[in-house]
């Protein structure tokens, strides 16, 4: 085992303990509230989760997509919504670790380490909502600054998190640019907190910017790469979605199997009966090839491969799908149970829905695979 396996063990293992000390014992109460859980940001912040993709010489973990993902993994086993905590702020960071200059990193970077910062990813809008080569936020530049006017949609830590990083056409016609948004900016505004289904710890709100004056220097990259400063955060946070599907479905069957072998019927544990044991089975082994898939596709986007689009969008695909049929199998082995909130399932039956739509849709992820596989 080489020194980065044996540190991503480490860092698992951190997150395994992490998850069954401080997060299961909050699981159903945040659930059930629906407050935002910032003892468990308190709690991230110590471990080092909330900077896990940051370089060490930052402050942060200095953690590769695929400890990303067995952060994210762990901590979806009992917590959806407190896993989402952590995606949302890496795939927030994504973008400045991708296009942020050295004095932008040395400053956000080191924020994010020592304040517990939330920086939120905001590129979505309501029209057009996947075609993001045409965004109707629009920067017009103004002297060294740029003045920003648009709405994007579906901005996780909406309205709580201290940078958004926001993707906006240039009126310049030079394309898409990202721009580095201060939730202090005059001009920053937030819309109704999102009533879900699922996810109930976090908070989703639209972000509403009107006339927010942006200094030139808050641009990743250079004006006209923000598209491709999108793109790529994309393909890299598509693994880390695909670990907190498999996370919550292995919960669910870890759950379902204690209860299989508690429940008795007709004098026997329901564990024993073969129609039960098959589908165990099979949720064993759906889950194992979407982890199989997910680590795989992590690992050619840390090498940056050709491949790394269409695997990781598989791999998303493939893993949400799994992780809403596992969890429905497995509210199914609990019977009436499985349908009654005191026990956990059908809130991760409701989590795992939420990764079937983010980052893309299966539908679109499954346009993506096979334009690469015909492009190829």
């Amino acid at each position: 085992m080489n020194r980065m396996e044996k540190e991503r063990n480490m860092i698992r293992l951190a997150a395994q303990k992490t998850a069954e000390k401080i997060v299961l014992p909050r699981a159903a109460d945040i659930d059930a509230t629906e407050e935002f859980p910032w003892d468990i940001v308190d709690a991230f912040g110590k471990q080092g989760f909330l900077s896990i993709i940051l370089p060490e010489e930052y402050g942060g973990m200095n953690g590769d997509i695929i400890s990303f993902c067995c952060v994210v993994e762990e901590i979806a086993k009992v917590s959806g919504s407190s896993s989402l905590l952590i995606l949302a702020q890496g795939i927030g960071t994504l973008p400045l670790w991708i296009g942020g200059s050295s004095e932008q990193k040395e400053k956000y970077f080191t924020e994010i380490v020592e304040k517990n910062f939330l920086v939120s990813f905001a590129l979505a809008e309501y029209e057009g909502k996947y075609n993001i080569s045409s965004l109707k936020t629009i920067a017009t530049k103004d002297g060294n600054n740029y003045r920003i006017n648009g709405r994007k949609g579906f901005v996780v830590h909406g309205s709580i998190a201290n940078l958004y990083i926001v993707f906006a056409t240039s009126e310049s016609q030079k394309g898409i640019s990202a721009f580095i948004v201060d939730a202090k900016t005059p001009g920053v505004h937030f819309g109704n907190r999102e009533d879900t289904i699922g996810m109930k710890g976090c908070i989703i709100t639209d972000l509403i910017l009107e006339n927010c004056l942006i200094p030139e220097k808050n641009i990743l990259g250079k004006e006209g790469e923000g598209l491709k400063i999108a793109l790529n955060t994309i393909t890299k946070s598509q693994p880390p979605i695909g670990a907190q599907a498999v996370g919550i479905a292995q919960g669910a069957l870890e759950h379902a199997i204690r209860y299989a072998n508690e429940r008795f019927q007709f004098g026997k544990p329901i564990a024993s009966f073969q129609a039960l044991r098959f589908m165990i089975a099979d949720m064993a082994t759906q889950i194992e090839a979407a982890r199989s898939l997910v680590y795989n596709a992590a690992k050619e986007v840390n090498k940056n491969t050709e491949q790394s689009i269409k695997i990781s969008a598989i791999a998303k695909c493939f893993a949400s799908e799994m992780a809403m049929k596992v969890t429905t199998d497995a509210v199914q082995v609990l019977g009436g149970y499985g349908y009654m909130k005191d026990y956990p399932l059908e809130r991760m039956m409701r989590d795992a829905k939420v990764t079937q739509i983010y980052e893309g849709p299966i539908q679109f992820q499954k346009l993506l695979i096979a334009d690469q596989l015909i492009k190829s």
